[in-house]
């Protein structure tokens, strides 16, 4: 068993279950994640983004998205050069005393504080971190941090922090970092303040609390530091996988469904918590019973092709993934029990592992002009520093491919310890302090790794100005509203399913069935005239007959259509917003009862697979929707009227 593999930690309590819960839970170890540290110099990498005396500025938003990019204020382009700096989240293993070495995994004790702190004045941890060349900080937390009340102990490096609350010494973290110019991101990474991540009952956003409590939490969060703009950013929840029972979904509508769950929270926290923050969601990280006898995959961020995410706030998006050499595509990353005859990305060639990555994350911000084109943020990956060749290949690779495809990226960990007398002891940290303090470095010789982390640093990449794209943006409203306006009202038709853009954005395509809508900003971004009110429509008034025969309901000249309802697939009304400049183009029907209507250029993607679909042209906006009761048509929205915007 290899050092990477030995990450796969045996849990005491799986042996109280049932025989096939014993089997099923082994099986679920889909991954855990040690740490290391290392040796740092005053800037260790000429020209690094994060290094101090390097002309690298400090990273503060707010930021928000164009396309496939981030941006500052100013439009130019903002790479996450990120760490993981664990142990808010815990690193005890769930049985014995927290504060015995013995019981956190590989013997590295957080004391439900950042590691390190031990050992280290937390100012000389964090000029560390600069000094790497960083420029950003994944600062997970737990559920449990938020309200624990048990005194922190064992801070010797840092004796002013003991005797604080654990969200007190977060509190003083998300300082130190921001003060020292540092992107902080906040991450829930576990409900209980415990390792994470296998059958430890930490699965879902919901395990151990609901999905209300959740979301409070993150609102909870979010707003603490509203006041910080080094905190940049809200990554939603850690590797969302199967649990001895249940598989997470994305899109169905029930209590496993993490699209929805990450929406409520993304839509909470930009609405009435701090608008100001980037909301990051990580894809499906395992689903099925991972057995040669079942179904079983990592899906990542397929998903996302055919149900993309909307924000009531455009541009605030961020997608997340986690690589590592010893899991796969089909592969949870076990050794002996619970490992399947699937392939780990350290044993693909190169273009099979560039291929693999691609359709499970990359897509997303290598695809342009889709609905669900947006960053993509490698929010985890690493290897330790006495991998096989094979690790050392596959590193090297991911390191490659990072480069190649120009992604965002946060390397796990940056923190750890030496402990040469523990043969279970990590080694993956860029940085590994001794029990004295002295440091270890991914910069030091002796590092194989520091050869590839510096070409990861010193990679060029897109610079400077990124210039505006076009927005398109799904909306799917078959278990929910999808009213992502916040200056229309929430209840506008009720009892009716409503879908309604970000109000930057207009409605330029609908669906037959299925409660889909497209949004977007191509040829005129915020369209909606200032101090203007919306209007919903649900009477005919028709200023041409452009559906003989139908229903016609029609915004009135000089408004566009925002959103529309239905009572099942059934029309209810439409949504009409006025706009700050002219409006009463040139007219023309899309029929979408027999079939789909839209760009020949597929421009936007498919925004309501499996279903007929109108789209109005990019230099149009809609107008109006014509359904029947009659003919068996059930109300169906049948057509939809563009009207040319100049």
């Amino acid at each position: 068993m290899t050092l990477t593999e030995n990450r796969f930690r045996r849990w005491p309590w799986w042996e109280a279950l049932s025989a096939f819960t014993v089997v099923s839970a082994m099986l679920l170890a889909l991954g855990v994640h040690f740490a290391a540290t290392s040796e740092a110099l005053p800037c260790l990498f000429s020209g690094s983004a994060g290094c101090s005396g390097s002309g690298g500025s400090d990273l503060k938003g707010p930021l928000s998205t164009r396309g496939r990019y981030i941006v500052d204020a100013n439009g130019n382009r903002v790479k996450l050069q990120s760490g993981n700096w664990h142990g808010s989240s815990g690193t005890w293993t769930g049985s014995g005393d927290d504060e015995d070495p013995a019981n956190n995994a590989g013997g590295e004790i957080g004391h439900r504080a950042p590691l390190g702190l031990d050992r280290v004045p937390m100012d000389k941890i964090v000029k560390d971190f600069k000094a790497l060349g960083l420029n950003s900080i994944r600062l997970p937390f737990s559920n449990e941090m938020i309200s624990d009340t048990r005194p922190v102990v064992g801070l010797t490096a840092n004796p002013s922090l003991n005797g604080l609350k654990p969200l007190e010494v977060y509190d003083r973290a998300v300082k130190a970092l921001t003060d020292a110019g540092l992107g902080v991101i906040l991450n829930n990474h576990t409900t209980t303040t415990k390792w994470c991540c296998s059958n430890d009952g930490n699965e879902f956003w919901n395990s151990g609390q609901d999905t209300g409590k959740w979301v409070d939490d993150w609102a909870f969060m979010a707003a603490r530091y509203k006041g910080n703009p080094g905190v940049i950013g809200a990554d939603l929840r850690n590797e969302i996988r199967r649990t001895t029972w249940n598989d997470p979904n994305w899109g169905w509508g029930d209590n496993q469904d993490w699209e929805a769950a990450a929406h409520q929270a993304g839509d909470r926290i930009l609405t009435t918590a701090n608008p100001n923050l980037l909301v990051i969601i990580e894809g499906l990280n395992w689903t099925g019973i991972p057995s040669d006898l079942f179904p079983h995959e990592r899906p990542m961020l397929k998903p996302v092709a055919g149900l993309s995410e909307t924000l009531t706030r455009s541009h605030k998006l961020v997608y997340s993934a986690h690589f590592y050499g010893y899991i796969g595509p089909n592969h949870t990353g076990a050794t002996g029990l619970g490992e399947t005859h699937d392939t780990r990305f350290r044993e693909m060639s190169r273009d099979d592992l560039f291929k693999s990555m691609d359709e499970l994350a990359g897509y997303v911000a290598t695809t342009p002009d889709k609905t669900f084109t947006a960053p993509v943020w490698v929010s985890e990956f690493g290897v330790g520093t006495q991998g096989s060749d094979q690790d050392k290949a596959w590193f090297s690779n991911m390191v490659d491919y990072l480069i190649a495809r120009d992604l965002e990226w946060a390397y796990w960990p940056i923190v750890g310890f030496q402990q040469p007398n523990n043969p279970q002891a990590d080694n993956w940290g860029l940085l590994r302090y001794a029990a004295d303090g002295n440091l270890k470095s991914v910069t030091d010789s002796g590092d194989w790794r520091g050869v590839h982390f510096r070409r990861l640093l010193d990679a060029a990449g897109k610079t400077g100005q990124v210039a505006p794209v076009r927005t398109w943006s799904m909306l799917y409203g078959i278990h929910e509203d999808r009213n992502e306006s916040l200056r229309a009202g929430n209840d506008w038709d009720p009892g009716a399913r409503k879908m309604v853009c970000p109000d930057d954005q207009r409605m330029i395509g609908i669906s037959d069935r299925g409660q889909g809508g497209l949004c977007t900003d191509t040829n005129e971004g915020d369209l909606w005239r200032p101090g203007t009110q919306a209007n919903t429509v649900n009477t005919e008034k028709v200023d041409t007959d452009w559906a003989s025969g139908f229903t016609k309901y029609q915004c009135q000249t000089g408004q566009f259509m925002i959103g529309y309802s239905l009572h099942g697939d059934g029309m209810s009304a439409i949504l009409c917003a006025p706009a700050r400049i002219s409006l009463a183009g040139a007219g023309r029907t899309l029929w979408i009862d027999k079939g789909d209507n839209r760009p020949a250029s597929g421009e936007g993607g498919d925004f309501a697979p499996g279903y007929y679909k109108g789209q109005c042209n990019s230099d149009e906006y809609a107008a109006g929707i014509a359904f029947s009761w009659a003919n068996l048509r059930y109300g169906h929205p049948d057509a939809l009227y563009c009207r040319k915007l100049k």
